[in-house]
């Protein structure tokens, strides 16, 4: 039998009851209880770094807490428990109408009041911009634009297809068998094929002047020009997240070897070249079950 959609989704709901975020997900927008956020270590308000980071230890999280390492901002790390619901509090909401982390608060910003801002790579661009990292955003016009390109490509692409696999492959309601090798089929080919954009690019193909070719010069260590830059800031995560851990649940593959992520060592050296970094290895422990967590005593 076709599958023959309710006349409602609302009547559909009910069925995603046992996914792990079912107790907040919810069709509306808006703060669902009343919360300040805390400002300042510990909640110091006196002692306040002018940027104040409102975030988790996930992909999108590391993405801002990274650059905020690499360019040795002033800045005070706050954890928000996602799974508890506190980006609905009436002050997350207030940094953030979307509720999703990264949030940033600069009690500096522009004409010296405070300013929101949500979202990972406007957040990213507003620092770098901000700070003047000319080494992380670049001001030739030609390098900056592929610099764009590769962000715009994370946020509308590479971020949203590889959480979608992920909440397939490990969140999503157990006994939903198929609607679960659909996702994970239909997500995980898209993952892979986003692998596949990084992997030639990295390997030397393409030069953003229309020819699709290898380029001379051959592999890329970097994304944008020879350079480090936010575009690797940005796709580093995700890409990351693919060898890590947090996708693998015991009686399943691990995502690694599920998604054979052995054809692609271009990407990989990358993902090491980038991991070994001290400021990222710095900025994916930020709001890591605490702020800042390398600073605490052993």
């Amino acid at each position: 039998a076709e599958w023959v959609p309710p006349n409602k989704i609302d009547e559909l709901y009910a069925k995603t009851k046992d996914n792990q975020f079912a107790g907040i997900n919810r069709p509306t927008a808006g703060p669902r209880a009343e919360a300040a956020l805390e400002v300042g270590p510990k909640g110091d308000a006196a002692a306040a770094a002018p940027l104040q980071l409102y975030s988790l230890a996930t992909p999108n999280g590391w993405k801002v807490g990274i650059l905020l390492e690499e360019i040795g901002a002033n800045y005070d790390a706050h954890v928000v428990n996602i799974g508890a619901g506190e980006q609905f509090s009436s002050g997350f909401v207030g940094a953030t109408p979307n509720s999703k982390i990264p949030a940033l608060i600069d009690k500096e910003g522009p004409g010296g009041k405070p300013t929101a801002l949500m979202e990972s790579a406007a957040i990213m661009l507003y620092l770098v911009e901000k700070l003047q990292s000319d080494y992380l955003l670049p001001k030739d016009t030609r390098l900056r634009s592929e610099c764009m390109q590769w962000l715009f490509w994370q946020v509308g692409g590479q971020g949203p297809m590889t959480g979608n696999f992920g909440h397939f492959k490990v969140y999503a309601p157990p006994q939903e068998v198929q609607a679960r090798n659909y996702g994970v089929a239909r997500y995980g080919m898209e993952v892979k094929r986003l692998c596949s954009v990084l992997e030639r690019h990295l390997e030397g193909y393409g030069d953003f002047s229309g020819n699709a070719g290898l380029r001379p010069e051959g592999p890329r260590s970097y994304l944008v020009g020879e350079n480090y830059s936010v575009a690797d800031i940005a796709c580093f995560p995700w890409a990351y997240m693919l060898w890590g851990k947090g996708y693998n649940r015991p009686g399943q593959p691990d995502a690694k070897d599920f998604l054979s992520m052995d054809e692609y060592p271009h990407l990989k050296a990358w993902v090491d070249r980038i991991a070994a970094r001290p400021a990222v290895q710095r900025g994916i422990r930020v709001c890591a079950g605490s702020p800042k967590p390398w600073l605490e005593a052993p």
